[in-house]
């Protein structure tokens, strides 16, 4: 085999590989949340009682695109010297369901709790200066004034609205 054969077969398996792990990592990121069962099957069965089903959802955090400093006329310094993150994700869900057998009255054989995973949206902290120049002054010789300097730390924001289920029933 020539050796610029071997480089372009070495290239195409190279793409095969880089396409088949993106499409394996594809479904998780798309989801959105990753599921968390929580595997009681073992207790179940040792101890011959039913046990309760757990199950979670994960979030996956997924970081935005910060505005860029904006020029303000009159300050030497931009404005949103360092910016804020926005990240997109939310806060982590449950479902848990256990059996009552008879423990609140006939026809009411389980309590489940199911809390879906909600929406999070947050900017982090920032920063805003601004320097103790003012702009030139023609009355000064083109010196620029004096001025207290400024800072400011834009304080980070949440926004979020959980919900949750509480059932109590017959069946499983």
């Amino acid at each position: 085999m020539k050796p610029t054969t071997r480089g372009t077969l070495a290239a195409v398996m190279t793409g095969v590989v880089a396409a088949v792990g993106a499409a394996a990592a594809a479904p998780a990121v798309a989801a959105g949340t990753v599921p968390v069962p929580v595997p009681l099957e073992g207790v179940e069965n040792s101890l011959n009682l039913p046990a309760p089903k757990i199950s979670g959802q994960l979030p996956l955090p997924t970081p935005g695109s910060p505005e860029g400093p904006r020029y303000v006329e009159g300050r030497l310094v931009p404005e949103g010297a360092l910016p804020q993150l926005p990240l997109s994700g939310g806060l982590p869900g449950a479902d848990v369901r256990t059996p009552l057998p008879h423990v609140l009255g006939d026809g009411l054989e389980h309590v489940g709790v199911d809390a879906p995973a909600a929406g999070l949206r947050t900017l982090t902290p920032g920063l805003s200066l601004d320097a103790p120049l003012g702009p030139p002054n023609p009355d000064h010789l083109g010196l620029p004034d004096t001025k207290l300097p400024q800072a400011a730390v834009l304080t980070p924001l949440l926004r979020t609205a959980p919900g949750a289920n509480v059932e109590a029933g017959s069946g499983s």
